[in-house]
């Protein structure tokens, strides 16, 4: 069993170190366009810079937003974002009427602050055949009625809007190429069906509050509602393209029109500077502890420190692996987790004292320390976990960000404390160097050594 719990620590260990320091590691099977994710250090807006801005939802119709009404609009603006590929963006609600985005690591502000304000007013409209148009060029559709049933264009006119849109993907063509996929519901179905059918090798533009973000030309009639955009460039849609399209079809109307009211950006040298006293600080505090059990528990003290070493690779690797996204608030959770790591050793160390003083020897007084200090290290983890569980669900995105720090941060010191600090100290205690009072802190009269199994009791200490 000892043998087992050895090799499973170090396999942990092994794996751990892997995800932490090899480059350009990539885990497979969770990205879209490459089949794989790369494994890396999330850093918050804090610390890495990039954009945030705060929104005002403004009334429409004479309705002003609903608590209800603001969450759509959130939940429309957290998919754009994310769509986008910018990593761990917060989007929240503030007030009665207000959003807040954060957006770490963004180099491109304009075209995410376009993307992420835009009212979204999303319509189909038909090219007259006498009118050619670019995505990019704005049609005027403010005054745009519905199309005859003619199927005479003479005028801009909308064939229906972004409401009979059921979904949108990226997919391919028959040559394998990228090609941008959306589903039609019932009546807008009906609609293009008949339109296509009539109007073969003619232009169709995908307009966005007045923008045209695509402009394909109907290679015959679509029916059944499945429509397909293919691009006449090497290799289909380049991914930013595709991905920008399905963003516009999927998540393109709000319901409400935003304003911006203020955006700040924090350049990622002023992040870096925050990471870099962040670090010293986190250091100071694990340095300070180490020493502090050193000094006070001697060899016990010694394990710890390794124990909890082992502990820092485990939990960085967890973070990489989720990944989550480090701030300054998750660093804070990060050190007080390792607080509560040494807490659970100094009980442990404490009660093997005790029973080292009670005359047992030092393998027995070790195991009934970790035995009878067990129940406290539970009641007292639960209880954290309790705590940060409802700082997670309920609390703000800051708060959250602590929260899932520090819930890591105690199971993965449950298993250090009571798993690596176990398994190396009954492989210390077991060596004939290792059975000396100073090196636990304790003085020769205290420490009585009984050999394992059935045998005479000696103690060690002075003759007088």
């Amino acid at each position: 069993m000892r043998r087992t719990t050895l090799i499973l620590i170090a396999v942990i260990g092994v794996f751990a170190l892997i995800i932490d320091f090899w480059p350009n590691l990539r885990l497979p099977g969770l990205d879209t366009e490459s089949g794989n994710r790369l494994i890396e250090t999330k850093l918050g807006l804090d610390l890495q810079g990039g954009l945030k801005v705060e929104y005002r939802v403004m009334p429409a119709g004479g309705k002003a937003p609903t608590p209800a009404d603001l969450e759509v609009v959130r939940e429309i603006m957290d998919r754009r974002v994310n769509s986008t590929g910018v990593a761990e963006p917060i989007v929240v609600t503030s007030g009665t009427d207000r959003v807040v985005v954060e957006l770490p690591g963004v180099t491109d502000t304009a075209s995410v602050r376009a993307l992420v304000g835009q009212t979204g007013r999303l319509d189909f409209v038909p090219i007259p055949t006498s009118v050619t148009v670019n995505q990019g060029q704005t049609i005027d559709v403010s005054t745009a009625t519905n199309c005859p049933d003619s199927g005479v264009v003479t005028t801009t006119c909308i064939l229906f809007s972004g409401d009979q849109l059921a979904s949108a993907n990226i997919g391919s063509d028959q040559r394998g190429n990228r090609a941008v996929n959306f589903v039609l519901k019932d009546a807008g179905q009906q609609l293009f069906s008949k339109w296509t059918a009539s109007h073969v090798n003619e232009q169709f533009a995908i307009v966005l509050d007045s923008a045209v973000i695509s402009a394909p030309v109907i290679e015959g009639p679509i029916t059944g509602g499945n429509v397909q955009i293919t691009s006449g460039n090497i290799g289909g849609f380049p991914q930013k393209e595709a991905t920008q399209l399905v963003n516009v079809l999927q998540f393109g109307a709000l319901p409400f029109p935003v304003e911006e009211l203020s955006s700040d950006t924090i350049a990622p040298t002023l992040g870096q500077e925050f990471l870099d006293r962040s670090i010293l600080a986190g250091g100071i505090a694990v340095g300070l502890v180490l020493m502090f059990m050193l000094l006070h528990y001697r060899l016990p003290g010694a394990i710890a420190g390794l124990a909890l070493l082992y502990y820092a690779l485990v939990l960085f690797a967890v973070f990489r692996l989720i990944p989550v996204t480090l701030t300054l608030a998750g660093i804070a959770g990060f050190v007080l987790s390792v607080g509560m790591a040494v807490d659970a050793n100094i009980l442990i160390f404490e009660r093997s004292k005790e029973e080292m003083r009670l005359g047992k020897s030092l393998p027995q007084a070790i195991e009934a320390g970790f035995s009878r200090a067990w129940n406290s290290i539970l009641d007292s983890n639960v209880s954290s976990l309790i705590t940060a569980s409802i700082l997670y669900f309920f609390g703000s995105s800051v708060i959250q960000g602590f929260a899932l720090v520090l819930i890591l941060g105690v199971l993965v010191s449950m298993f250090t404390a009571i798993t690596v600090t176990r398994t190396m100290l009954r492989i210390i205690v077991a060596r004939d160097w290792a059975r000396k009072a100073r090196l636990y802190g304790i003085s020769e009269s205290e420490l009585t050594y009984r050999p394992t199994g059935r045998g005479v009791r000696r103690e060690v200490s002075p003759r007088v």
